[in-house]
């Protein structure tokens, strides 16, 4: 019998629905028998096709308090990952600041989302937080002996891909390490089931802007509720969950709605009902982009980060150029005065998809395993 080489994926934790996440279980596609090693992994929080995965655990997962709360362990983080064992021959590391120091057997692939935000972008990842809030606090004093670990631990992989050129650059800032850029695929596929939404069946007469991000501080989601405060004749729902979710929720006009815990088919009915998407974060990637570009919906995006790898202005979306409610307002109506192709927009989601996405990680695994070199300054080939 042939041994074929062991492929392992790692991530940070398994607690939520968002980009990352679903560039894992494209990961998982791409090994279907490689088993997935995370800190924490909460079944409830995170998409139910993990379910049907070998899923592999350090003993913080067994804390319910941490499952429903990851950023409770950030003291225990660095030495849980350090004791986490990889037993693979190429270990895929899905990381934005922990899975990149797992222990490992055999070779690591990094393919890196962001350097860890709260040591290196952490203004933007605390927001309004005060100084006396317990994570800042907390960051405060572990600060600098987690950046140790953290460089050490991008140290030891042996090669490292980066998910856009925002990220490209931190990685070099951060770490001193070249990384290529590998655009991840649209995660949600447009074929796939709908099921219309309850809180929103009332909406469905006309389409409605739309925001998909996780309610965190530095997403600016409240920028895109004040825009539309001064649009009442306009409608903006907000698909996403996080700890902005009650100050969000109590700050909306009347004329935005936030929904929580969307299923994949209830994000397809919603997409296939919107008329635009209103993308106001810093983000690593501009996944939601394709998303919707993918619906035939055109975007208006910050200029800014990720959305610089997947925007083309007035092909599939428009810019504005700082993150307020001005400037949304006036893109929209940009937006609103220019005429899209649903054809156009669809073909510019192509070009980012799964096939070429998961045939460049493979590639980049069997030259980790041959000990070939197969960089490449583009992104991969769709």
């Amino acid at each position: 019998m042939t041994n074929r080489p062991r492929v392992a994926i790692a991530h940070d934790y398994l607690t939520q629905r968002g980009g990352a996440e679903r560039v894992v279980l494209a990961l998982s596609r791409a090994f279907p028998e490689a088993p997935i090693y995370t800190t924490i992994y909460d079944p409830e929080g995170t998409f139910p096709d993990f379910a049907d995965r070998e899923i592999v655990t350090s003993p913080l997962s067994r804390i319910p308090a941490l499952r429903h709360d990851h950023r409770r362990a950030l003291p225990l983080l660095a030495p849980v990952s350090s004791r986490l064992r990889v037993d693979a021959d190429v270990t895929v590391a899905s990381s934005s600041g922990w899975a990149h120091g797992f222990a490992t057997t055999g070779r690591t692939l990094v393919y890196c989302h962001n350097p860890a935000r709260w040591l290196y972008q952490a203004d933007e990842y605390l927001g309004d937080a005060g100084r006396r809030s317990p994570t800042r606090l907390a960051l405060g004093v572990l600060t600098t002996p987690l950046r140790r670990w953290d460089r050490r631990a991008a140290a030891r992989a042996d090669r490292y891909l980066a998910n856009s050129g925002v990220v490209r650059e931190r990685v070099a800032r951060a770490y001193g390490i070249e990384a290529d850029v590998v655009p991840p695929p649209p995660g949600l596929d447009s074929s796939g089931p709908q099921e219309a939404h309850p809180e929103l069946a009332a909406w469905a007469d006309r389409p409605f802007w739309l925001v998909v991000s996780r309610l965190l501080p530095y997403k600016n989601v409240d920028v895109a509720l004040e825009a539309f405060r001064g649009r009442p004749g306009e409608r903006l729902v907000v698909v996403g969950a996080g700890p902005e979710r009650d100050r969000l929720v109590a700050a909306a006009p009347d004329n935005v709605r936030i929904v929580s815990g969307v299923s994949d088919a209830e994000l397809r009915w919603i997409y296939a009902h919107a008329g635009g998407l209103v993308a106001p974060s810093f983000e690593d990637f501009g996944l939601t982009p394709l998303e919707a570009n993918a619906w035939g919906v055109p975007v208006v995006a910050l200029r800014a980060g990720g959305y610089l790898d997947t925007v083309v202005e007035g092909r599939s979306g428009v810019f504005f150029d700082e993150p307020t409610p001005a400037a949304v307002g006036a893109a929209l109506d940009r937006a609103q005065q220019h005429t899209w192709s649903e054809g156009a927009l669809r073909r510019h989601a192509d070009g980012f998809g799964e096939v070429g996405f998961a045939a460049r990680i493979r590639a980049e695994v069997d030259a980790l395993l041959e000990g070939r070199d197969v960089s490449s300054p583009g992104p991969a080939a769709s």
